[in-house]
């Protein structure tokens, strides 16, 4: 159940590779893995086996918690609850102290929203903010600890920033000595492995590791890999230690995994916004809108100057895998707690909506790319020349390259295939971490 890592190997191997394989050429896209069959029972997570071992792992500690509203694990009943609940039920292990990311620890706040600390009304601990003054715990808030342990559900997408927080949190358990411990959950995407490596020049709180848009690793894996891979500076010597899921199959489907979507942010309402997440989020670096201030964020996207039924058409017979599209129209408005003064608030906006057919076959920042260049090219010469923003571009993306590429009239096709060679080489370098067959 439980698997521990120290570092094994460094970047540089991935790098040495990159150099050779600019002189080969293109590498082709990861082979696609065969469907996963339901589990019966479900996915176990890493937190229910953890709740399910009553705590063996964590006997007798005084436990410091990285965690949110998606830390659900079932009740004694067969109910639903939370981690937090169960560990202070617990008769062996104490809960020392809480640390919320962003979002806080209910999940309520919106993205970009500050969140303060307190303390928490059932536990008594003190809870800390990891998205306010600070990012990290300090020192002074991990004394008197005898483990961190991280549980959050992530969604597969390198600048959501949970991962950020974790690699963080591994930072500061490294420093402090205690061991770090992730409850491994699936990654909602799957499996899919797209976009550039990071550049250090870019490197921020919405990337903060040099790994691809989509790294196709559960947040278990990706953390061993931040070790052996040493991903940010202070982990070499972390005693890093992971509770795996059972009954998970790498690329599983999250409807296979048979368990429920809680929303990990206000706007992820389900698993169908976080499969097209990684793609249309490009979209928040640019004018466009990436459909905040509606009830359909990210599967609906589009501009005041884009023609819906054009932009439909066009992007369908692009021959994208496992996705169609709809001509859309709608009107951001401002929505407390979700979306604060949206772009293009109160105006109307011509778009499309994506409809994932296969979430198999769907490779959301392929896709991304071509509805960003579709509606880019409908735009005048005024509102194309300040389409991009282009440092947050950057941030996103990781490098300038797919959007000077965008700008320069480059084909979709061939802005996809630019980072192939280095996500297929990233894919290879993560396999000594992978977890799951």
């Amino acid at each position: 159940m439980l698997t521990t890592t120290r570092r094994t190997m460094t970047l540089s191997s991935l790098l040495l590779l990159l150099s050779l394989a600019a002189c080969l050429g293109d590498a082709p896209q990861p082979s696609p893995r065969p469907p996963s069959v339901v589990p019966s029972p479900p996915v176990s997570t890493g937190a229910q086996r953890l709740v399910d071992d009553g705590f063996g792992t964590l006997d007798g500690m005084r436990v410091g918690l990285v965690t949110n509203h998606t830390a659900r694990v079932d009740t004694a009943d067969g109910g639903p609850g939370h981690l937090i609940d169960r560990l202070h039920a617990a008769p062996n292990v104490t809960v020392g102290a809480l640390f919320g990311p962003e979002h806080g620890i209910r999940g309520d706040a919106e993205a970009g929203a500050g969140v303060s600390g307190g303390v928490d009304a059932t536990t008594g601990a003190p809870v800390y903010s990891l998205y306010g003054r600070s990012k990290k715990p300090t020192q002074a808030q991990l004394r008197g600890l005898d483990v961190l342990v991280f549980d959050m559900q992530d969604v597969g997408a390198r600048f959501y920033t949970y991962i950020s927080t974790m690699g963080y949190a591994m930072q500061a358990a490294a420093e402090a000595g205690i061991p770090f411990v992730v409850l491994d959950r699936p990654n909602p995407i799957g499996d899919r492995v797209e976009g550039f490596l990071m550049e250090t020049a870019h490197e921020s709180f919405v990337g903060l590791f040099r790994i691809p848009v989509t790294h196709g690793l559960t947040v278990g894996e990706l953390a061993r890999m931040i070790v052996g891979e040493e991903l940010i500076g202070g982990v070499r010597d972390l005693d890093l230690r992971v509770v795996e899921m059972a009954g998970y199959a790498r690329g599983m489907a999250w409807e296979d995994a048979g368990l429920p979507w809680v929303p990990p942010s206000p706007n992820i309402p389900d698993v169908e916004t976080a499969r097209v997440y990684p793609g249309t989020a490009l979209f928040e670096g640019t004018t466009a809108s990436e459909g905040r201030g509606t009830r359909v964020p990210f599967t609906h996207v589009g501009a005041p100057w884009a023609d819906a039924d054009v932009l439909a058409a066009e992007l369908n017979g692009a021959g994208l895998a496992g996705v169609r599209f709809e001509p859309a129209r709608f009107t951001p408005v401002d929505l407390p707690g979700q979306a604060t003064n949206p772009k293009w608030e109160g105006r109307e906006i011509g778009g499309v909506r994506l409809i994932v057919t296969d979430p198999e076959a769907f490779l959301p920042l392929a896709t991304g790319v071509y509805v960003v260049d579709a509606i880019y090219r409908q735009a005048g010469s005024s509102a194309r020349r300040d389409f991009f923003k282009a440092d947050w571009m950057a941030k996103l993306t990781g490098s300038h390259r797919l959007r000077r590429a965008l700008q320069s009239g480059t084909p979709p096709a061939e802005v996809v295939a630019q980072w192939r060679t280095e996500a297929a080489l990233f894919d290879q370098t993560a396999a000594p971490y992978r977890l799951y067959d």
